[in-house]
């Protein structure tokens, strides 16, 4: 894209030449033969700079330069003066002009000046650009909510950050924000200046999954090429976050608890201990107690995270919560869906504190992600949210869309009140992956795409879920709202 220059001057025999210099050299050039065309110009269409004489017929060039900077006007301005002994040139250099340039004009010495100018303007666009971006990185980390347990809980986790803590153990169901309080741990703690590196234990198999954390010598299998650290290196000085730690492998919680006793590993293939300084903040929506009783996760692992445990309760147990938690979000995607929407309507409001909120807040912000795309008025509508009060059946979808074509298979509700596909004998020549694909479409579409209820529904994981929506290219939630989804029988 062009970049725009206006030029002022009640000389169009000045005017002229200068126009049609910088349209040779790639500008888009606009003119103005007095202040308030030039006011108008920039208005209108604002340039990217102004080539602006100090002598105008209904004002000066100062006066002009002082008013533009009054209303906004940033850009870089060169003055253009017969005499540069006079007071207007230092006062314009006063309100920021780059340059100014003497009559008659030097070309060439034009070009340049311009062309360092326009450098210097987006060089400081991008530090102010960069700057914005590092302060909202930096800025305190805000947990929505007003209720008694989650005040107290935001206390407790900002003094434990605040500690020299080395082990944290965040404990709570899935959706609850076990993520964003590890980075509240990290952000009010003296290491905030350092990274903050996380890793999902339950997403890399079990095989890259030790290469990942403590890194790998030259050598050390087949594809090493290379030596790489690890990320455990990578987050020294700072805090390592470890989600889901419930998945970890046995052989790879030994190595984990050497480092929160020593403070140093070995790279995979390596002979050299590695000291790291780190603060490892762990989570799991597991019951780690009955992992140990089964032998599923390490004992003295447990008991070394346990020394500071932090439990977030589920957002049922803090129904207060359900209303800041709305706002912010419907102020989020108004924000980025550019929309103007006000809130929840009455009916709506009664509907999301009826709700129990199985996948917590992350079940709470996908639900008003979706209304706010499809809601059209000034208020969140019932209509619109895939919710049902607690103790109500769930809408199934011949009820949701009565003049839909048949799906198969249909839907039966076991005694314990959970729904599962009634399959029926398959058609010769059917593969159980086919068969795996199919309940795994359907099990979104009876959770409207909702991945956290369609895991349960499937009782896997949602690390699990996700891997087979990959697996088998199924796109995401917006694509299972209606049942021509499904296969059709």
């Amino acid at each position: 894209m062009k970049s725009s220059i206006l030029i002022v001057d009640d000389e169009k025999l000045l005017r002229w030449p200068l126009r049609r210099k910088c349209e040779e050299w790639g500008y888009a050039v606009d003119e103005a033969a007095d202040c308030g065309a030039a006011q108008a110009a920039v208005r209108s269409n604002t340039p990217d700079l102004i080539l602006l004489d100090v002598r105008l017929p209904d004002c000066s060039g100062v006066d002009l330069l002082r008013s533009l900077r009054d209303e906004g006007f940033l850009a870089p301005a060169i003055m253009i003066t017969a005499d540069p002994r006079i007071d207007d040139v230092k006062a314009a250099i006063r309100l920021g002009a780059y340059d100014y340039l003497t009559k008659p004009i030097d070309f060439e010495a034009l070009q340049i000046t311009i062309s360092n100018a326009l450098e210097t303007s987006r060089l400081r666009q991008e530090v102010g650009t960069l700057r914005d971006q590092m302060q909202r990185q930096t800025a305190p980390l805000e947990v929505i909510g007003a209720s008694a347990k989650l005040q107290a809980l935001n206390a407790f986790v900002r003094k434990v950050a605040a500690s020299e803590a080395s082990a944290i153990l965040l404990q709570g169901e899935s959706g609850t924000g076990k993520d964003l309080f590890a980075r509240v741990l990290h952000a009010d703690s003296s290491r905030h200046d350092r990274p903050f590196v996380a890793i999902n234990c339950s997403a890399i198999p079990e095989q890259l999954l030790e290469s990942e954390l403590f890194g790998h010598e030259r050598g050390a299998f087949t594809d090493a090429k290379t030596a790489k650290k690890g990320l455990l290196e990578s987050a020294d000085g700072g805090t390592f976050f470890l989600d889901e730690i419930g998945e970890m492998p046995m052989m790879l919680q030994a190595k984990l608890l050497r480092v929160l006793e020593e403070q140093s590993f070995r790279r995979v293939g390596g002979l050299k201990d590695i000291n790291v300084d780190v603060r490892i903040v762990a989570a799991s929506n597991r019951n780690l107690e009955d992992a140990v009783r089964t032998g599923q996760f390490r004992q003295d692992l447990f008991y070394r995270l346990m020394v500071i445990p932090i439990f977030i309760p589920p957002l049922r147990q803090r129904r207060e919560d359900i209303e800041p938690l709305s706002q912010f979000f419907i102020a989020h995607y108004n924000r980025r869906f550019r929309k103007t929407i006000r809130g929840l309507s009455p009916d709506a409001r009664k509907l999301m504190l009826a709700y129990d909120w199985p996948g917590n807040v992350r079940e709470l912000k996908n639900a008003i992600q979706r209304a706010m795309i499809l809601e059209d008025g000034e208020w969140i509508r019932p209509t619109y949210l895939p919710l049902q009060p607690e103790g109500a059946a769930m809408m199934t979808s011949r009820e949701a869309f009565p003049n839909a074509a048949p799906a198969s298979p249909e839907w039966q509700a076991l005694p314990s009140g959970r729904l599962l596909p009634k399959l029926e004998i398959p058609a010769p020549g059917t593969s159980l992956e086919e068969m795996e694909r199919a309940m795994v479409e359907q099990a979104l579409l009876q959770a409207h795409g909702n991945q956290s209820q369609a895991a349960r529904l499937l009782d896997i994981s949602r690390d699990a879920l996700r891997y087979k929506m990959k697996k088998f290219h199924l796109g995401e939630a917006e694509h299972f709202e209606h049942p021509a989804a499904v296969p059709q029988a």
